[in-house]
């Protein structure tokens, strides 16, 4: 998949909500309805405020020119290997100069959350949602436990498709005891929305997607799944260091 396409589409459910990026939402789904790239929509891209960050962090640190190579892209909303590439201390940089952290959150904050570098955090898209906890968006408040589970990148296995409505097996975020976990898988329901259906009805009964603030991002394998959940996992521990 196009890799600013495949980016977009996960960018696409926090933006309908106007949490980050540009107030350009129509745009970017007519960009995805279509299945068209260009100029346009990376600079959309660029625009959000909190992501293209990361995205550029990932692709420098790994010798790759283009911050939306699909690798790229993957490795920050899925997670791969390249994140394993990263040296700590560029990790590091990116929170205190890229993403101006220490400003954010003052010296005591930002040593808890870049303190987690050696402990394992790397630049996925959980560590942002569980670690640093407030969004960073167009919304500066503290994460609830319902906004950390739609904000996080879910995975689920659709049990069926009916119309408007796809239900998929899906691992809860809770919390507990004062620990955050992931809990038994169990059914939840999406309903599609009108601006949200592109690529809907090619999902069929036990493909995997990937969900974001309620909307199915894309169809996934069972490696990137586990990708996913491993990077996940990882993040949820070392939040819970700090809860």
């Amino acid at each position: 998949m196009d890799g600013i396409l495949r980016c977009s589409k996960y960018a696409f459910g926090p933006n309908r909500l106007h949490y980050c990026g540009p107030d350009r939402n129509s745009e970017i789904f007519s960009y995805i309805e279509e299945k068209e790239t260009d100029d346009g929509l990376v600079r959309l891209m660029s625009q959000f405020e909190t992501m293209h960050p990361y995205l550029l962090h990932i692709a420098e640190a790994n010798h790759i020119q283009d911050p939306l190579d699909d690798r790229v892209v993957e490795a920050y909303w899925i997670g791969n290997d390249l994140l394993e590439k990263i040296p700590k201390q560029k990790f590091y940089a990116h929170l205190l100069d890229g993403l101006h952290l220490k400003d954010k959150f003052g010296l005591k904050g930002f040593n808890a959350i870049a303190g987690k570098i050696d402990q394992g955090a790397v630049p996925h898209h959980s560590f942002h949602v569980f670690d640093i906890w407030r969004r960073t968006g167009h919304v500066e408040r503290e994460h609830t436990l319902e906004s950390m589970d739609a904000c996080r990148i879910s995975s689920g296995k659709i049990v069926s498709v009916n119309g408007p409505f796809i239900i998929v097996l899906t691992e809860p975020l809770l919390y507990e005891k004062g620990k955050l976990f992931l809990g038994p898988a169990s059914e939840k329901k999406l309903v599609r929305q009108l601006e949200s259906d592109y690529d809907i009805e090619q999902l069929k009964k036990d493909d995997i997607v990937t969900i974001h603030w309620n909307v199915i991002c894309e169809k996934i394998t069972k490696r990137q799944e586990e990708n996913l959940k491993k990077y996940t996992l990882r993040h949820i521990r070392l939040a819970n260091l700090t809860i």
